[in-house]
């Protein structure tokens, strides 16, 4: 364990040697604890919030089954959490299936069960109180989720999505904060011990290649603390408590101090992430809301009376800084409350008409999240469009809006389609025919793709023929766009399991340049066959955000009007168009 510490040590020290902007070290003083299999830092640097963590680690390894169970929780919520670990498929990965030691799991959150998350196996919770229990296992990168019908103390459904980790906790978040400031890193990098308060995105996974944290093998998070045009990330290992390095990025220069926002997060919780909205407009009819940490969705959608999708949602969006060092967030957009989404609703969803031309040909589903603090350095702004158009056609964009955690950001947002029908099936074209997918795939947008006359890659279709073409986003769409270079999954919707129609943990780490985006866990390792089946696409673009005057791209600045100040938003979008098959 030691040796491979000290390698990343070495390949650290030789990078960090030449930057003169920053440092960082790794506490090499570590000892592995035989109990626990967890690597804790050395007795002498521990807070005494660290020390409590990993006295209550151990006690908790010593308990059957060995999980670490939320606190401070209502009635229902208690007797969810203790139905979830009474069943025996909740607690299957909580050993080592060779020594049957202990791993170490923790329960992260116990939230009610919203319209959003219902499946075939969750239906009778809209006539029950149930309840999402989410736990982590931190030897195996795992998170499980168990919905509790808490009426019958039953466990509806049980559902596992290796490498991927639930939102984090407030607990968690302060006692990354505790690390962070107390941190001779930090320390070192400022020449000051900085003060909680002043740190932002505490809650918000990273990951920093070179270490335990790459491709979000351990649970980190980078609390962010700006400074002059410079911010400091402070990366934070809550699986080996530690300070596993810092970096600095470029955020430019900000003149305007934010106050407070004001929203109204009571009244958009009840009225959209409790219940569902319905649209009817120019044949189309679609329901609404807002989910945990999957944006706004929407499902049973049809067109003319025939349906079209069973949903769409906004999974993740991964946000990376560095193409060489690979560290950045893997962020979750949602509602307000019972939700640790980093970038929250802002404001109402909003129905507007599509204009083009003087003449409507449509009308669109808006969304738009917001950090608070926006646009100041290391906040976010993000906004979500779904267009349904007169002739059948649409279209679900995502764009970033600046100002974000650096200049040389890559966005990637995850966007999950489902598609109604039972007998679907995906062609790609060759450049003279379309050739079928015969099994789950994944594919990437290049600038030698292929397409037809018309602009169309793929095309998706049932067994008489309908369907739609699928034509990416090349900036042909008059929204200042520079193209998508997507990487788009074709999975089945298999009815037996939920593969992510409930609402998702981020599902991918921020950082991989490469198709491991998320969807990919539900292709590998062994993919299905998905000719004439329910299918479900996952579309992942990727955007190069730009600060060059005159050319800014996913970003935001200040500047001065009449006196005050207003915000200039040059917005990155994003999203392929699905064209009715005539």
């Amino acid at each position: 364990m030691l040796s491979k510490v000290f390698i990343v040590f070495i390949a650290l020290f030789l990078l960090f040697s030449c930057r003169n902007q920053s440092s960082a070290t790794l506490n090499l003083s570590t000892k592995n604890d035989g109990e626990t299999g967890i690597l804790f830092p050395r007795e002498s640097s521990q807070t005494q919030l660290v020390k409590q963590r990993t006295e209550k680690i151990k006690a908790t390894l010593k308990l059957d089954p060995p999980i670490l169970l939320t606190e401070n929780l209502d009635e229902f919520q208690t007797k969810a959490q203790l139905s979830a670990i009474k069943d025996v498929r909740f607690l299957e990965n909580i050993r080592d299936e060779t020594s049957k030691e202990s791993l170490f799991n923790e329960i992260f959150a116990v939230n009610p069960l919203r319209d959003g998350d219902f499946t075939n196996a969750t239906a009778s919770c809209k006539q029950s109180k149930c309840y999402r229990v989410e736990m982590y296992n931190f030897a195996k990168n795992l998170t499980t989720n168990a919905f509790v019908d808490t009426n019958s103390s039953q466990v509806l459904a049980v559902n596992k999505i290796p490498n991927t980790q639930p939102d984090i906790p407030k607990s968690l978040q302060d006692l990354a904060l505790d690390i962070a400031i107390n941190s001779p890193e930090v320390l070192q990098t400022l020449g000051y011990k900085p003060e909680q308060k002043d740190l932002l995105m505490s809650g918000t996974k990273t990951a920093l290649n070179k270490t335990r944290c790459e491709r979000s093998l351990h649970l980190c998070v980078a609390p962010t603390l700006v400074k002059g045009e410079k911010a400091l990330w402070t990366i934070v290992d809550l699986t080996d408590l530690a300070v596993v390095g810092v970096r600095w990025t470029q955020v430019g220069k900000i003149e305007r101090t934010v106050t407070e926002r004001r929203i109204q997060d009571e009244y958009l919780t009840a009225k959209y992430c409790e219940t569902k909205t319905s649209v009817e407009k120019n044949g189309w009819k679609l329901d609404y809301m807002l989910t945990n940490s999957d944006g706004l969705k929407v499902e049973t959608v049809s067109f003319n009376g025939k349906p079209i999708l069973n949903s769409a949602k906004l999974v993740d969006w991964h946000v990376s800084y560095s193409k060489n060092e690979g560290f950045g967030y893997s962020d979750a957009v949602g509602c307000p409350y019972f939700s640790h989404a980093a970038v929250i609703a802002s404001e109402a969803p909003k129905v507007a008409d599509l204009v083009k031309n003087g003449q409507s040909v449509g009308f669109a589903v808006e969304q738009n999240y917001t950090s608070e603090g926006y646009p100041n350095p290391c906040n976010y702004s993000y906004k979500q469009t779904y267009e349904f158009y007169n002739d059948g056609s649409f279209r679900p964009t995502v764009a970033s809006l600046g100002r974000g955690c650096g200049n040389d950001g890559t966005y990637r947002p995850v966007t999950r389609i489902s598609f109604a029908g039972e007998q679907n099936t995906l062609a790609e074209w060759s450049g003279n025919d379309w050739k079928n997918w015969t099994s789950e795939a994944w594919t990437m947008q290049k600038p030698d793709t292929i397409y037809t006359k018309e602009g169309f890659q793929f095309k998706l279709f049932d067994a008489v023929g309908q369907g739609f073409y699928v034509e990416p986003n090349r900036g042909q769409f008059g929204d200042n766009s520079r193209g998508d270079f997507a990487y788009l999954y074709a999975t089945k919707n298999s009815l037996d399991r939920d593969e992510g129609e409930s609402d998702l943990v981020t599902i991918g780490p921020c950082c991989n340049t490469d198709y491991k985006q998320g969807p990919e866990k539900f292709i590998e390792p062994s993919p299905e066959n998905i000719e004439n089946s329910p299918l479900v696409l996952w579309y992942v673009s990727q955007m190069k955000n730009d600060d060059t005057k005159g050319n800014e791209y996913c970003w935001a600045e200040n500047y001065v009007e009449n006196g005050v100040y207003k915000i200039k938003v040059s917005p990155c979008n994003s999203g392929a168009m699905f064209v009715p098959i005539k």
